[in-house]
């Protein structure tokens, strides 16, 4: 592809950022959002690309299947069709974290799939997450990381030294996101 072509995305982790983290969510009726996500989902630029990139161990461990987790997504991709906004891909990691894959975040093998498909600058790029797995993957492959921290759950992972910005919500990672140069 030429220069032209190449894309920038928001990599945006899903439990804890998107939705309350309630460990292995794969029903919808389950699927709470957290405040903010919607509105930053849809205020995020069109100039970017919007990819849900999400490490699903419980499918290794036999909490659920591939296709409970497909079910999830189709539900998720209407709700988001319905508010008119724009997911562009989700990819996903199903393997155990003992499995040693090069895809389960910190690595960056779902980054840098996305970006061979897609044909993104991953340095103009930002991962949007509430784990130290997330922002490790986001500097690994390259890209400017915002870490949500949700004021009513606080997590101890050492995530903050990782993180070039620290936000209470997705809708405050937009903000960022749009006044970037």
């Amino acid at each position: 592809m030429s220069p032209g072509n190449i894309k920038k995305a928001v990599f945006i982790d899903r439990d804890g950022t998107i939705n309350r983290d309630r460990k292995y969510t794969y029903q919808y009726h389950r699927f709470e959002f957290l405040p903010g996500a919607l509105d930053g989902l849809k205020e995020i630029s069109k100039d970017y690309l919007k990819i849900v990139i999400t490490n699903q161990s419980g499918i290794a461990r036999g909490y659920y299947t591939e296709e409970d987790f497909q079910s999830l997504n189709d539900w998720f991709r209407n709700v988001m069709e319905q508010l008119e906004i724009v997911i562009d891909d989700i990819v996903y990691c199903p393997h155990h974290p003992d499995d040693n894959c090069d895809c389960r975040k910190p690595k960056t093998g779902m980054l840098t799939r996305m970006k061979d498909k897609f044909n993104i600058d991953l340095k103009q790029s930002y991962l949007v997450g509430d784990m130290v797995s997330d922002m490790l993957a986001g500097r690994n492959a390259g890209c400017r990381t915002i870490l949500v921290r949700e004021n009513d759950f606080i997590r101890n992972d050492g995530a903050e030294k990782y993180a070039d910005y620290i936000v209470e919500s997705l809708l405050e990672a937009a903000d960022i996101i749009n006044k970037s140069p």
